[in-house]
Order: C-alpha cells, then sequence, then structure tokens
C-alpha cells in the first residue's frame, strides 16, 4: 500500500529560486523593520554584503503570497542556531506567517535572548515552507515507528497528551540515526528519551526551503 505524498512540490528551478528570494526578502524585512522600531532609527542597522540583495525585488503583490502557508524561520549566526520558530498547520496567508515567524525567531525564541541591532550583521535567515503534515499509523511498538521514518527526508510531528514536538527535516543533517532522532525529538517534547507509547501519534512534513548565501 503506498504512502501518502508528503514532499514538497514541484517547481522549476526558476520559480522556486524567484520565491525563494521573495521569502528571505520578506523575513530579512520583518526583523530589519522591528530592530529599527525598538533601536528608534534604521540608519543603524548594516546588512551583511550579498544577504540583503537576494530579496530587492520583493514582489509583495505575488498572489501565492496571500494563500494560506506555513513555514519555519531559521537565525543561523556563523553555525551556531540563533532563533528558529514556525507554524506546522497553514492558518493564515504566506506573507503573514513569514513575517511573524521571523519576528518571533528573533525576539520571542525562549532559548535566545532577543536579537541586538549590532547582530544582525551576522545574521543569516533560512525559511522552510512545510507540506501539510501527513498522520502516519499508530504504531505498537518504537520499532514500528522508526520503520515508517524517512531520514534526510521527513520533517517529523510527535504528539502525546499535551506533549508536543517537531524536528525539521535537516535536523536529520545533525542526527542522521533514526533511533536516535526519534529519541531527542521525545526529549524535546518533556519525555523520556526510552519512552514508547501505543498512542503516540506521529505526523511527518516535507519542506521546501531557502538560506541567505545559498543558490
Amino acid at each position: 500500500m503506498s504512502q501518502p505524498k508528503r514532499g514538497a512540490p514541484d517547481r522549476t528551478a526558476g520559480e522556486r529560486e524567484r520565491r525563494g528570494q521573495i521569502l528571505l526578502a520578506l523575513a530579512r524585512e520583518s526583523v530589519t523593520r522591528a530592530l529599527a522600531d525598538r533601536s528608534g532609527g534604521e540608519e543603524s542597522l548594516e546588512e551583511p554584503a550579498g544577504a540583503g540583495a537576494r530579496g530587492r525585488e520583493t514582489d509583495a503583490t505575488a498572489p501565492w503570497l496571500e494563500e494560506p502557508g506555513a513555514t519555519f524561520i531559521t537565525l543561523m549566526k556563523g553555525e551556531e542556531l540563533r532563533g528558529c520558530v514556525g507554524t506546522l498547520t497553514a492558518h493564515r496567508p504566506l506573507r503573514e506567517d513569514v513575517q511573524d515567524n521571523a519576528r518571533a525567531a528573533a525576539f520571542h525564541d525562549n532559548r535566545f535572548p532577543p536579537l541586538r541591532p549590532e547582530e544582525l550583521p551576522e545574521i543569516r535567515f533560512e525559511v522552510s515552507l512545510l507540506t501539510p503534515p501527513v498522520p502516519l499509523p499508530r504504531c505498537a511498538t518504537e520499532a514500528e515507528a522508526i520503520a515508517r521514518l524517512r531520514p534526510g527526508q521527513d520533517g517529523v510531528v510527535l504528539d502525546l497528551q499535551g506533549h508536543r514536538a517537531t524536528y525539521l527535516p535537516q535536523v536529520w543533517e545533525q542526527i542522521p540515526d533514526p533511533k536516535t532522532f526519534l529519541a531527542h525529538l521525545k526529549h524535546k517534547a518533556g519525555l523520556p528519551k526510552d519512552f514508547w507509547s501505543p498512542e503516540m501519534r506521529l505526523s511527518v512534513y516535507g519542506v521546501e526551503k531557502w538560506k541567505e548565501g545559498e543558490p
């Protein structure tokens, strides 16, 4: 029995690149404006060479920006995570989702202090556009659940009686072993790493992702 399609939609390379430039620009511009408001002026805010140029031709009238979309916005400072906040279910226009999540990643990720204006030149933005999550069948054992995952491809949502967490597909790059991946996801949800219950619900999703400084 074939599984439901859970990968990113097919697009031409040109269309994908154009959309990525627009979404990255929206994310950066949203944080830049917020920092300017907080610091009382935009003149003190610098952009890293090449980062802002990717989205200078932001098409604010693109109809697809008004369609519902779910995104995660990741901020990287060098090789270190500086913030990551997102939405699992599309419930508002894509433009609004990107802008709000970018500000939340910069100022309201409780793992980090709010972003400071002097940090902006070092920050690289990444936008992940999620496909709708696909629930997996309930699994009696953890081994069954692990066998259903596609390392390197699946974003995973774990849900159990108020314990909820997700990892984007990019996390497989740091945690390539499925058993370890799932253990860390359980820990993130506030559960013991070796815990399992047949009531645990897993859903998977794909992403299109774009990162400043990458083609």
